[in-house]
């Protein structure tokens, strides 16, 4: 099990944040859990591939006793992960995104009640609607978390609700959430449900929902945690208050068994000392691409929330976590002359371009599936294939690659039609990615319109 965890008092982990180190995100990301081995010196921690662990007599051990309930190198990664996730405590790891979101909902128990985002991750959906649906009796309202007002949300609150489930910016249409809101409506009701949010497109560099109230982080660390797809892999975080949630979710990985491998563990805690490198690195070619697809005559809207023409950008910014938010106002001043921060926190100062936010970018294309394929197809650097938040840069279809498995109306309604397409940008040199987008563009579009 992680026996420093489960002992770690609410009292101490409290302590740890009312006087936080003074070391910045990078710093704990490269050193939290990567401590030098005391019996080699190994500044990089080995990896532990043993199942099994000696005891010194019945129940005497060093912590570690079947690698299914604790290993190694997944307690490393757990501790860098809460680390990390700012407002962290406890962090639990699992062999995927989906099993993360399995066991989650598995802890809510029988004939349970949640409130999801309706632009929420198709997986994230089948597995709401057509298995926790039949296996638990759990029924799930889908909302426009996004536009709804407060009289809609709490009314569809029910004494039997758990858990609202939140994507900030969802997927993929990145609609933005304002998550202290919707906790300030989740603690106003007698049901007062947890409220989680699925951090995996800003990851914990960009965004800090549990500084915003959040009760529950999840991340598929396939994405930008590890940053390198060669892991698949998911994790929860939870703040000091929710110890008791914490073990029980631990109980669970334990029991269903849904763990990572050491060596998955080990990668996924290297790809996390250059969080930080890389996430600036994708926020920067992002913003550059989506101004580039701004400026085409061959696309019908650009959805990036850092660009200042979004409608949500203010939000943006206000999402922003410290460190995030450090970074920014210094792009800004650099690239700028001016920064958008103040003391109220407001954004001030609106620039013309934007500023980072991620890696993620969905535009319509002019005309449609046929237009959007060619696209897909045409391009030189950006891979077609699903998944995101690796080096290298990715476009996929949503309508029919990763939201498939939505019915075809809600996908209509959720603005995920035939001519949008997604990417996830890359840390490759900026000037080529704008390069093979335009090209793009221009075969798919501008040829077909002169042939």
């Amino acid at each position: 099990m992680s026996p420093a965890r489960l002992t770690q008092s609410d009292t101490s982990a409290v302590d740890v944040l009312k006087n936080p180190p003074q070391d910045g995100f990078g710093t704990r990301a490269i050193h939290v859990g990567s401590e030098a081995s005391t019996e080699t010196g190994a500044v990089i921690p080995a990896i532990s591939l043993s199942t099994t662990y000696k005891q010194d007599a019945i129940g005497s051990h060093k912590g570690f006793e079947y690698s299914r309930s604790g290993n190694p190198n997944r307690n490393a990664l757990e501790t860098t992960l809460a680390s990390i996730e700012v407002g962290g405590a406890y962090a639990l790891a699992f062999s995927s995104g989906s099993a993360t979101t399995a066991t989650v909902l598995q802890a809510l128990g029988p004939d349970s009640h949640i409130i999801s985002v309706n632009d929420v991750y198709g997986g994230t959906f089948r597995y709401m609607s057509r298995v926790a649906n039949v296996n638990q009796g759990l029924e799930t309202t889908f909302l426009d978390l996004e536009n709804a007002d407060d009289e809609t949300i709490l009314s569809a609150i029910r004494p039997n609700t758990k858990l609202i489930w939140i994507e900030t910016p969802t997927n993929p249409t990145l609609r933005l959430i304002d998550v202290p809101r919707i906790v300030s409506l989740a603690r106003s009701h007698p049901s007062s449900p947890l409220v989680l949010v699925d951090n995996t497109f800003l990851s914990p560099f960009y965004q800090s929902p549990l500084l915003q109230g959040a009760d529950i982080v999840m991340h598929s660390l396939t994405k930008y945690v590890n940053g390198h797809s060669d892991v698949v892999m998911g994790a929860v975080i939870l703040p000091p208050r929710h110890s008791e949630l914490a073990e029980k979710l631990r109980f669970l990985q334990n029991a269903i068994g849904s763990v990572p491998s050491a060596y998955d563990s080990w990668l996924a805690q290297r790809g996390i000392k250059t969080l930080h490198l890389r996430m600036k690195a994708h926020g920067t070619n992002a913003l550059a691409v989506a101004q580039a697809l701004k400026r085409s005559p061959y696309v019908e809207e650009v959805i990036y929330p850092g660009l200042s023409s979004h409608p949500r950008n203010d939000l943006a910014y206000r999402s922003l976590s410290p460190h995030a938010r450090k970074f920014v106002d210094s792009y800004l001043l650099h690239n700028n002359g001016s920064s958008r921060s103040s003391e109220s926190g407001d954004a001030t100062d609106l620039d013309e371009g934007g500023f980072p936010y991620g890696g993620m970018i969905s535009f319509r294309i002019r005309g449609g599936a046929e237009e959007a394929e060619k696209f897909l197809t045409s391009t030189r650097l950006f891979t077609l294939a699903e998944s995101l938040g690796g080096v290298e840069s990715l476009a996929e279809h949503p309508a029919r690659m990763t939201h498939g498995s939505i019915p075809e109306a809600e996908r209509a309604a959720l603005g995920i039609g035939n001519n949008l397409i997604r990417l996830s940008v890359g840390v490759e040199d900026v000037e080529d990615l704008v390069a093979d987008v335009e090209q793009a563009l221009e075969v798919a579009v501008n040829s077909k319109s002169s042939a």
